[in-house]
């Protein structure tokens, strides 16, 4: 019987065919893929990809060059002079929490206003398409974008304005080694270069530790509320994963420093979390990306949970067996990996 026979007969009996369903979209935008770990680790290992990776990750303008000058107005402009930081005092202390405080609002806000409230671009390099949450009891306020504004602001901002603070406290007493300028401008620049790299480090090793199923399900799961990432989404942290994420500047107690250089360190931290759960691929103008914001690479982590843990950087996560990227078929190793894994446990409870 004929194919059209075949839907004649159906037909006649009252069945007509159905029309399968297509598959729902993941995603609204794909960078090129795979995702491809910095040029300083590539196989085989080529010079120019190394120094093109260095390059581009701060030149000609990059979200680490924006954080880089606002630091450096911070410093020039509002901040107090370290000899007043020798003793706690509300003046310098409201002085930095309150600059804090306005460039939260301003980053984060306004990359808010510009992507999700004005819609400049629409869905143009936007990852995943699907509105944020907006009545929903998981969240505070039962609002996403308020629940990140209210974890973000008021813990946000006042344990990373506490680290700064605790930080020239330590160095108005000579308690941190200090680097002078103009006379320690290499050292001072190779540490500048080496914080965003060291950022990624330590976020590798803490985030595993937060995604600890004790400390997951205390502390992390809050900043996991989010599966869809937004700006005000990146410093949406419990305080205790607040004080653990920025604890990252007390590497200074050891390596030399200078009050710039907590400032830039602290607020590339800060910053650049937000910038990195925007959402997009790129600030773009007409067709044409001027600036890479978001990271498909951590976009994937929040929508999967159990890979990405880092950057791409250093490796870490291809080293240890967790990365994504991207692909169909690093998604089949994925979802392989999660049920072996499950499958394990579930063997341990039954012989436990």
């Amino acid at each position: 019987m004929s194919a059209t026979q075949n839907q004649g007969a159906a037909s006649a009996q009252g069945k007509p065919k159905r029309t399968p369903r297509p598959k729902p979209k993941l995603w609204n935008y794909l960078p090129p893929l795979p995702l491809q770990v910095s040029g300083y680790f590539r196989r085989p290992f080529s010079l120019i990809a190394a120094i093109k990776w260095m390059l581009s990750g701060w030149f000609p303008i990059s979200e680490r060059l924006i954080i880089l000058l606002l630091s450096v107005l911070s410093w020039a402009f509002f901040h107090p002079a370290i000899e007043a930081c020798s003793e706690f005092a509300f003046g310098w202390i409201a002085q930095i929490y309150l600059r804090n405080l306005v460039l939260m609002i301003v980053v984060a806000g306004g990359l808010h206003l510009y992507f999700y409230r004005w819609r400049k671009q629409d869905d143009d390099l936007k990852y995943d398409a699907r509105p944020l949450i907006s009545n929903n009891k998981k969240f505070t306020f039962n609002s996403q974008v308020l629940d990140n504004m209210f974890w973000s602001i008021a813990s946000g901002v006042t344990i990373w304005s506490g680290y700064e603070v605790l930080m020239m406290w330590s160095m108005a007493n000579g308690f941190v080694p200090m680097l002078s300028l103009p006379e320690d401008y290499l050292l001072f620049g190779l540490i500048v270069f080496l914080i965003p790299i060291w950022e990624t480090v330590y976020f590798f090793f803490v985030h595993r530790l937060l995604h600890w199923p004790p400390l997951y399900r205390s502390v992390h799961q809050l900043h996991h509320r989010n599966t869809n990432v937004a700006p005000w989404a990146g410093m949406s942290m419990h305080p205790v994963e607040h004080l653990i994420f920025l604890g990252s500047v007390l590497i200074h107690f050891v390596i030399p420093a200078n009050p710039l250089l907590i400032i830039f360190h602290l607020q590339y931290y800060v910053l650049s979390a937000i910038t990195t759960h925007t959402g997009y691929h790129g600030l773009s103008i007409g067709k044409r990306m001027v600036m890479a914001l978001g990271t498909f690479h951590h976009q994937l982590h929040h929508r999967y949970f159990e890979c990405n843990y880092g950057g791409l950087e250093i490796p870490l996560d291809k080293w240890t067996g967790t990365f994504h990227d991207g692909t169909d078929e690093s998604h089949r190793q994925f979802i392989e990996r999660r049920r072996q894994q499950s499958l394990a446990e579930r063997k341990e409870k039954t012989n436990g």
